[in-house]
């Protein structure tokens, strides 16, 4: 199973704040960190970008681990991903990732995953 496809399906791999944790990337992080200021309409700083994955134990950038609706669900119902949710086609939060990010479905869809 890949470990850093999110509840969700996003690739944390390729997510901005998880490459600047794991390269330690002090210009990434805030570049991101401008980024998503801009883009969220929020103070987000440098410090704030610092990820090891949606799914995995270590750190969080503040949004995954306190805001995120999907996350928190998913935690709650004890699956692995959204895929193993019985409202998997029906997800309203999930809708969303899923048309602005086609990829996340595919990666779901890919996954070999069972409810706990």
């Amino acid at each position: 199973m890949k470990e850093y496809i999110g509840y969700c399906g996003l690739d944390c791999k390729s997510c901005d704040a998880y490459i600047a944790t794991i390269h330690d990337d002090q210009s990434l992080r805030e570049k991101t960190a401008k980024l998503w200021s801009a883009l969220n309409n929020a103070p987000i700083l440098p410090e704030h970008i610092n990820c090891e994955g949606c799914r995995m134990k270590g750190k969080k950038t503040v949004f995954c681990e306190h805001l995120c609706v999907i996350r928190k669900c998913a935690a709650e119902k004890g699956v692995v991903t959204c895929k193993d949710c019985d409202q998997f086609s029906s997800c309203s939060n999930l809708k969303a990732i899923l048309l602005n990010n086609p990829s996340a479905k595919e990666n779901l869809i890919g996954l070999d995953t069972v409810v706990k």
